[in-house]
């Protein structure tokens, strides 16, 4: 007698099965040789300092890809030792710089880029990564709470723009760097294309983000400096970690991420190798973009699956 397929077996197949994509994703660096994508390239990665974050998964992905200097900066200095440790150990010929500062902070970034040129001559990426999530309803935010997750945002974004594209014009041909240009990256969010992934301030200060891509794009016309932003899906990271917790401690970790066509979340992996591509020469012609990553979500408006109405 054949045993009877529920609901509930067919959906914790599916579940092994997406752990085991995920599991082969997280290795990606191990299967691939190393190679030549950021050979030469001086970068600035903010919001490095998560062990499970976007920003250190891009700069073990830079490393991997030979970047020259990676200055790497975050808030927090807690796992900056760490970080840096990881690379020289894995890449001992590419340079690393480790900065404990506020990237909202225009006197820490303009030093920043400064120090840049002032010890390679040049800034070839800038990715601005920093960031901060809320949770609040729109009647629970505040004035002080709304400005303050528009200054570590969207602020920070600015003023890697600002200072980054200033640095990307210096030239010194003994350096390399011959004619202006450079890549600059902003994490933004699918929060900030349109509304349903995240709370009032949060996507208000990620859509403007994705403004900033924009225009700064348009206002830096002839430099060959690109400005895009990446928009994050729902990424397992240190930030997103207690909703994974929550539902693991529930038992529906299988539920996570259901309601794009991938059928699962992302991870931090996955948005580095957007970040190597737009740092690389690979996107050259990439300019001004909002580029979602978020397996599909923000592709459709919302539907019920199986009915086309």
């Amino acid at each position: 007698m054949a045993s009877k397929i529920t609901d509930a077996s067919v959906g914790e197949e599916a579940y092994k099965r997406t752990l085991a994509r995920l599991a082969h994703i997280q290795t990606q660096l191990l299967r691939t040789p190393q190679g030549n994508k950021l050979e030469g390239k001086v970068c600035v990665i903010t919001g490095v300092g998560s062990l499970k974050g976007i920003g250190r998964a891009s700069a073990l992905l830079y490393a991997h890809q030979g970047a020259r200097h990676l200055y790497l900066l975050d808030f927090d200095e807690t796992n900056l030792p760490d970080l840096k440790d990881t690379i020289t150990k894995s890449y001992p010929n590419v340079k690393v710089t480790t900065i404990q500062a506020d990237a909202a902070d225009e006197k820490a970034i303009a030093a920043l880029c400064q120090q840049a040129l002032d010890e390679e001559g040049r800034l070839d990426v800038f990715f601005a990564n920093a960031g901060v999530a809320t949770i609040f309803p729109i009647d629970k935010i505040t004035d002080e709470q709304f400005m303050r997750t528009m200054r570590i945002n969207v602020l920070s974004c600015f003023l890697a723009i600002k200072h980054a594209s200033k640095a990307m014009m210096h030239l010194s041909p003994k350096d390399g760097k011959d004619d202006t240009g450079g890549s600059i990256i902003l994490t933004a969010s699918v929060a900030g294309i349109r509304s349903g992934a995240g709370p009032s301030d949060y996507s208000a200060s990620k859509a403007a983000v994705n403004s900033l891509a924009q225009t700064s794009a348009s206002q830096l016309p002839g430099t060959n400096i690109r400005v895009n932003s990446i928009c994050p899906g729902l990424i397992e990271t240190g930030m997103t970690a207690p909703l994974f917790d929550i539902a693991r401690a529930r038992g529906t970790a299988g539920k996570v991420g259901q309601l794009n066509p991938l059928r699962r979340n992302g991870l931090p992996e996955e948005i580095a190798n957007l970040a190597l591509w737009l740092a690389s020469d690979d996107s050259s012609y990439v300019n001004g973009q909002n580029i979602a990553v978020d397996g599909g979500l923000s592709a459709s408006h919302p539907v019920m699956p199986g009915r086309m109405a």
